[in-house]
């Protein structure tokens, strides 16, 4: 079995010049950083209390054990800035972010989650109070990210079992309510799809090439978005992200040809596993045509992202998600698809896959799902239901 890197042209260059502002705050307990340092660099007015001998060294390794507990900061950053929206909203003190109260933490939820209409009881008293809604699952994973940053800070978790369960009761109690408003569940990308964004794509314009790369990889090796891209620019990292020396070409036992991610980072995998992602030809949407095409239009360093495009000063980006998006979304709806696709390629390449009727071992194998249940990678399964079951009484 052959494997081939994928080629690059080296080039020469200086790097480019990048701005490290992120989000304004107007404290300096909210120091500018990237979102995966929130939890580190954001701080209360507090002392907290010491968790280790004064000890130098002692100091060190625990710093160094700190920062090295968790792997997806950024989420937990975007918590975060959340929780201190909402602390901004309703005028709590500095002093009550760090360490918060149940009380404090359990009004955080209720407010993420709350989505008053016109006419509710609850938007006539509200007034000029601004609401972000999210999920259930969400407003969670924003209580976990002040948690982690308690812990981080050197504080206690906020929250005990009891405080959970009293929060859990409220927002199931919030869930049954908006449940008759939740909005439908987004589509999955088809092939007439990729046809229209292939059709209107500039294939040798460097910004449109790597966007039909990400598209056409996300889809057929049913990958998560993020994982094809970055949430902003300056996020990109290799141990990380995909890099051009991080995809290889090979021929299988029948001597076809394939082509081999190995994501660093997925977020299907445990902590320091390599998942790789295969992909194979697929006629005139093939994703390892659309990897030689990014090749040749985006010629890189090995060390540079996979998923780059050069602005128009020579300069090689890794693409943000938010802009690839951006651009796929405009080019759906222009061919009158009206609604916004952000993770609906790997939904559509296990839907592809099964409607060709791919035995399901093979999907969840390939996607690396945990449960072979359709329901958990088919949000439309009504689409091809039809190759699974039609005609069974006739057989």
């Amino acid at each position: 079995m052959l494997h081939c890197p994928l080629p690059f042209v080296p080039i020469t260059r200086t790097p480019p010049v990048t701005s490290t502002s992120a989000d304004v705050s107007s404290s300096h307990l909210r120091p500018p950083c990237k979102a995966t340092e929130r939890i580190f660099l954001w701080r209360g007015v507090n002392p907290p209390p010491l968790s280790t001998i004064d000890n130098p060294v002692i100091r060190h390794i625990a710093d160094l054990a700190n920062r090295a507990s968790l792997r997806d900061t950024a989420s937990y950053g975007a918590g975060l800035r959340k929780f201190h929206l909402f602390c901004n909203i309703f005028s709590i003190p500095e002093s009550d972010h760090l360490p918060a109260s149940f009380e404090l933490l359990h009004s955080f939820a209720l407010w993420a989650v709350s989505d008053p209409e016109p006419g509710d009881s609850i938007r006539s008293i509200t007034g000029n109070i601004p609401f972000e809604p999210v999920s259930v699952g969400v407003a969670r994973k924003y209580l976990s990210a002040v948690r982690a940053w308690h812990i981080a800070q050197g504080w206690h978790p906020p929250l005990s079992d009891s405080h959970h369960s009293h929060i859990n009761w409220s927002l199931r109690g919030l869930e049954n309510l908006h449940g008759g408003r939740r909005k439908p569940l987004r589509p999955p990308i088809t092939l007439a799809m990729l046809m229209a964004l292939k059709a209107t794509l500039i294939l040798s314009d460097p910004f449109n090439t790597c966007i039909w790369a990400m598209a056409s990889c996300a889809f057929f090796g049913m990958m998560c978005f993020g994982e094809v891209s970055v949430t902003s620019r300056m996020a990109f990292t290799p141990s990380k992200h995909l890099t051009r020396a991080h995809t290889f070409f090979g021929f299988d036992l029948r001597s076809s040809p394939y082509a081999r991610l190995d994501l660093p980072s997925a977020k299907t995998a445990c902590t320091g596993e390599i998942q790789s992602v295969f992909l194979n030809e697929q006629g005139n949407l093939c994703p390892l045509a659309t990897l030689h095409n990014l090749a040749r239009v985006v010629p890189a360093l090995s060390s540079d992202p996979l998923f780059s495009w050069r602005d128009s000063r020579g300069d090689i980006l890794p693409m943000a998600k938010v802009c690839a998006l951006e651009r796929i979304n405009s080019i759906l709806m222009a061919w009158g698809w009206g609604m916004t696709f952000r993770h609906s390629f790997r939904i559509g390449g296990a839907s592809f896959y099964l409607a060709k009727k791919v035995e399901p071992e093979i999907v969840w194998i390939t996607g690396h799902w945990k449960s072979l249940a359709y329901e958990t990678y088919i949000h439309a399964f009504e689409q091809i239901s039809s190759q699974h079951l039609a005609n069974a009484a006739s057989l």
